[in-house]
């Protein structure tokens, strides 16, 4: 886990860039769940995404799961390295594995994300949860 990063409950870090812009992940739990990626469908470049909205997808030997966008607006850049190396998501989750930036539409909605000391929180929960 990393400071400077927001988190959302879907298991998404939201790295700010500045210039409204922020870069997306998935979280080093997130990767654990899943296991090892094989395969990761990153969103079209200038498409556009809502809160809440499926923005790709990343395949596992376990399972598949829908990478849902944290944020509002369009798809500035994606990670291209994916596409033959999904692996660096299990590697790497906060850097080589990042899926996608996002011109920010409406930059408030950040406020609405959780900082690392709350998302941590919020695993611990799941954790409990898990074990109950």
């Amino acid at each position: 886990m990393t400071e400077d990063r927001l988190y959302s409950k879907e298991h998404e870090w939201i790295l700010p860039l500045g210039e409204d812009v922020v870069r997306v992940g998935i979280t080093d739990y997130a990767v654990k769940q899943l296991g090892d990626v094989v395969y990761v469908e990153v969103p079209e470049v200038d498409a556009e995404v809502s809160v809440g909205s499926e923005m790709g997808t990343v395949e596992s030997i376990k399972s598949a799961s829908e990478i849902f966008a944290p944020v509002t607006g369009i798809i500035l850049a994606v990670n291209e390295e994916l596409e033959d190396a999904p692996e660096l998501v299990n590697a790497s989750p906060f850097e080589g594995g990042w899926f996608a930036e996002i011109q920010l539409e409406n930059p408030v909605e950040l406020e609405g994300l959780l900082n690392e000391e709350n998302y941590h929180a919020y695993v611990a929960e799941l954790a409990i949860e898990e074990e109950a």
